[in-house]
């Protein structure tokens, strides 16, 4: 009875600290906002939480986090949560710790990271060492990156250096109604730049959608991890592994008609179940870029969005395009390019250094990408985006459609340049477009010339494309011995 006695007024004890401080909790649920254990158990699956330094969660020197790991439909996850109602979530040297240890135990067992993020900042009582613990988390981030997927769920105030934690994870989403990211809050803005407005219009969902702040927006929070789990169910646990194969349609289904321009119904039409993910879908318009399935594979998407401005390669375009290759790339994700673009965007005398180191970028990460790439020019594939996207030096596999035009120029410059003499015999220059576009720049002159290995009926493309995945699946590769290469930033 002594045993039984003792054991219940420890758990008492232990009760009594994991629950907090009923009125910030109180204030938090005012708020909107679930409590950091509420969060966790409905990311995770029923009764796998088992946290790590749980009874110094809510103690005065440990600056609010809760730390653990568990599963996700079945698969293990580490996962951390920034508790507001401990000293806004922000972080001090005890919060470090507790974060530092969890991210080193998922770097040497091979799990992804989920960071609930829900910070006020850093602990301005702590000074240098408050900084100083942001640094160690930021190292410690950095060197897990493409060895574990890292997602970040901003579901409260992520300001100034807890910002930081959203942009160095590989796939950051923001619930609309409570996330706010920002690198300064609406009083330094305005006492710096004379800029007016409040957290929503600086920091809001819609706002770092737009400036590609965030990968993924959603309403709330239950939102938010459901995507968070969808995510995780299309990724590897790290980069020792493959993503889960998942049989979930017909591997000879026909593609319906679809138009080239059209980059959303040509997603649906090539992904499993017409279901993708795509991330940034409001900054850098001109290229789509998403996860999905083809024939039961996660592959990433970079289609070519011709409805916005040609489908031209803009510098939002291009970093969005290179980062997400890179993200792929590190977890061996297959790469599959639909190619429809008019090539460079014509920039500003001031922007072209810009445009340039962007293209650059754009080139270095399909050269860089060893995992499998297969292209399927579906319209128009000029100057460069045929060169990073679709040719041979940067694709396992290059498939063209009926209509494609393969080219260094558009079809009117092209004629302009190459058939200057046949314009001033008074040929019809509508007509001579046309001619280079259907003989000179086809896929089939293209095919001859072996700058693609063959031109397919549309509907018979993911018959193609899943028969190339099969086939690239066992793909080895590597870039030469170095300790990393010089990406033009």
């Amino acid at each position: 009875m002594g045993n039984t006695q003792e054991l219940r007024q420890m758990l008492a004890r232990k009760q009594a600290i994991l629950q907090g401080d009923a009125d910030r909790v109180a204030k938090q649920r005012a708020a909107g906002k679930l409590t950091a254990r509420e969060r966790v158990n409905r990311l995770l699956d029923g009764g796998s939480f088992v946290e790590m330094d749980a009874l110094v969660s809510r103690a005065e020197d440990y600056a609010g986090v809760l730390t653990g790991y568990g599963t996700v439909q079945g698969r293990p996850v580490y996962v951390f949560a920034q508790d507001f109602t401990v000293h806004g979530g922000a972080m001090g040297q005890q919060h470090a710790q507790k974060v530092l240890k969890l991210l080193a135990l998922a770097q040497k067992t091979g799990a992804p990271v989920v960071a609930l993020c829900d910070s006020a900042g850093v602990r301005l009582d702590e000074g240098a060492r408050a900084m100083n613990a942001y640094a160690e988390i930021y190292a410690q981030l950095a060197r897990l990156s493409g060895v574990c997927p890292i997602l970040a769920l901003v579901l409260g105030p992520a300001v100034g250096g807890a910002a930081m934690i959203a942009q160095l994870a590989d796939i950051s989403i923001q619930a609309a109604d409570v996330g706010r990211l920002m690198v300064y809050g609406p009083k330094v803005l305005a006492a710096v730049n004379g800029e007016k407005g409040d957290e929503q219009s600086f920091g809001g969902a819609q706002a770092m959608a737009e400036q590609g702040g965030v990968a993924l927006t959603c309403a709330g929070e239950a939102e938010a991890f459901a995507l968070c789990t969808e995510l995780l169910g299309l990724l590897p646990s790290s980069n020792a592994e493959d993503a889960p194969l998942v049989d979930t349609d017909d591997m000879n289904r026909l593609l319906p008609q679809v138009d080239a321009d059209d980059s959303g119904a040509l997603l649906s039409a090539m992904a499993d179940g017409g279901r993708f993910l795509e991330l940034y879908p409001a900054w850098g318009q001109e290229i789509r870029t998403a996860l999905g399935r083809v024939g039961g594979r996660t592959v990433g998407f970079v289609a070519g969005n011709a409805a916005v401005n040609g489908g031209e390669l803009t510098p939002a375009a291009c970093a969005k395009a290179a980062r997400f290759i890179r993200f792929c790339d590190c977890y061996s994700l297959p790469v599959l390019s639909l190619i429809n673009s008019r090539g460079v965007q014509v920039p500003a005398a001031k922007s072209q250094s810009w445009t340039m180191i962007t293209t650059a970028q754009l080139l270095y990460a399909y050269a860089e990408a060893t995992c499998p790439k297969v292209s399927v020019i579906v319209g128009r594939a000029i100057g460069q985006a045929y060169i990073a996207m679709g040719g041979k030096a940067n694709a396992d596999m290059t498939f063209a459609w009926p209509g494609a035009v393969i080219s260094a120029l558009t079809p009117d410059a092209a004629v302009q340049v190459v058939w200057t003499e046949r314009l001033k015999a008074g040929e019809d220059r509508a007509a001579l477009e046309a001619e280079y576009a259907s003989e000179a720049a086809d896929g089939v002159a293209a095919a001859r010339d072996g700058m693609i290995d063959d031109v397919i009926d549309p509907a018979e493309t993911r018959k193609y494309v899943i028969a190339a995945l099969e086939m690239l699946s066992a793909k080895r590769d590597s870039n030469p011995p170095r300790k990393h290469g010089n990406l033009p930033l």
